[in-house]
């Protein structure tokens, strides 16, 4: 948060960092600048701080003991969400994805055709990117359907 009051008394805000709990953080890093191509800005301790180039950390590991819980299926964060600007970047996380083994759900929302995988910790992630301006359209309407991300662009 900015702090600052906007004209129609609305906060100026945006999102700063993620800050995700881990098991292994050598595994994470590795998993975050492959995959994503985060860099890492700091590391000290249990923590690690990567960025993708404009602040000192979009993300932020934080490495927690082998026999931790994970995640849960209740109430919590549900993922963590990354927006790429083209079919390519997403089709590079998939590949990506693909290469690793990791299991990936690719849907088209309408708005916005999106990858959903989990980080070796278990945390979920999305890579998205928005379709709304192509497909002359600005609102979801609850379309969930699979799409081949190697595959032709909508």
């Amino acid at each position: 948060m900015t702090g600052e009051n906007t004209t129609d008394g609305q906060i100026d805000a945006s999102l700063g960092h993620v800050h995700l709990k881990v098991r292994d953080l050598d595994r994470a890093v590795g998993f975050y600048t492959d995959v994503l191509d985060l860099g890492v800005t700091e590391r000290i301790a249990r923590f690690a701080f990567l960025s993708f180039g404009d602040h000192h950390h979009d993300i932020a590991l934080q490495e927690v003991p082998p026999d931790a819980p994970g995640p849960s299926t209740g109430v919590g964060l549900y993922h963590a969400a990354f927006e790429v600007p083209d079919e390519d970047a997403l089709r590079t996380v998939h590949e990506r994805l693909q290469a690793r083994d990791i299991p990936v759900s690719p849907v088209d929302h309408g708005i916005s055709r999106a990858l959903y995988f989990d980080d070796p910790a278990g945390n979920g992630l999305e890579v998205y990117r928005d379709t709304r301006a192509e497909r002359d359209r600005e609102t979801w309407g609850g379309e969930n359907r699979p799409f081949d991300p190697l595959g032709e662009s909508p």
